[in-house]
């Protein structure tokens, strides 16, 4: 399989999730969006926990950016409580969320569907922060990503991200019980991973070390401030409380 090739069929993958009821692919209903506007709220960047609030500051009158954030989960959640919005997505339906929902609560946002792994289409320093819940795993290469979002964001920016720390990957399917891959995970050099995706239908996913991603956010010129762990949110690792997931928030002083 050539790379070139491999996000079209990871956005393929996840427009078929959606259509099945993927958890991450359902926009939020009206009274959730009500209750944004009176400032009750929260989001995710990982399965289970919420972000802290004290990690956005007041977010009235900033230009926000959802990064492979698509879905009308999260974005109309920032559009009610007064940020100025722009979301980027490479999933046909999770855009066609974003647009509906923009469209039913009568807010303005910028919305374009494109391929993060490419140059991101903004100038430079023109974003306060950059919200980018877990979704590097369906990238084989982050630190691009790392060093394009420094560039969008202005002085003082917030980069908040999630992330998979690799755990996961270690298994086949659900069953959580035995560990049969070793690390790093990449069907596209690894024929025996490529089936076990195909196999579950699992689109084409990559496991990325600490190294690559909080080594690669410092190494993009970011100051760590802040992190937390989490986990599945069902199965056994998550019964067994093993963290699989992390969450970093980091700034461009």
């Amino acid at each position: 399989m050539a790379d070139i090739q491999y996000q079209d069929i990871n956005a393929r993958t996840i427009d078929s999730w959606i259509k099945a009821g993927w958890e991450w692919g359902k926009p939020i209903d009206h009274a959730v969006y009500e209750a944004a506007k009176r400032g009750c709220w929260d989001v995710k960047l990982t399965p289970v926990k919420n972000v802290p609030h004290d990690w956005f500051g007041e977010l009235a009158g900033k230009k926000l950016q959802g990064l492979a954030s698509g879905g009308g989960q999260q974005m109309p959640v920032f559009a009610a409580l007064g940020a100025e919005c722009t979301v980027l997505d490479y999933s046909e339906e999770q855009i066609k969320s974003e647009r509906l929902l923009a469209e039913r609560e009568g807010y303005s946002i910028d919305i374009i569907r494109a391929d993060m792994t490419k140059p991101l289409p903004f100038a430079d320093a023109c974003f306060d922060i950059i919200f980018h819940p877990v979704s590097n795993c369906y990238v084989e290469e982050v630190k691009p990503i790392w060093k394009e979002c420094y560039r969008i964001l202005k002085k003082g920016g917030v980069l908040l991200a999630g992330m998979d720390n690799g755990i996961n990957y270690l298994f086949a399917g659900d069953d959580e019980t035995q560990v049969v891959n070793s690390l790093p995970f990449n069907p596209l050099k690894n024929p025996v991973q490529k089936k076990q995706l195909e196999d579950a239908d699992c689109g084409i996913q990559f496991s990325h070390t600490l190294e690559e991603q909080l080594g690669g956010q410092l190494e993009a010129g970011f100051t760590l401030t802040a992190l937390y762990e989490d986990t599945n949110g069902s199965g056994r690792l998550h019964e067994l409380h093993i963290p699989s997931f992390l969450a970093s928030r980091a700034v461009k002083l």
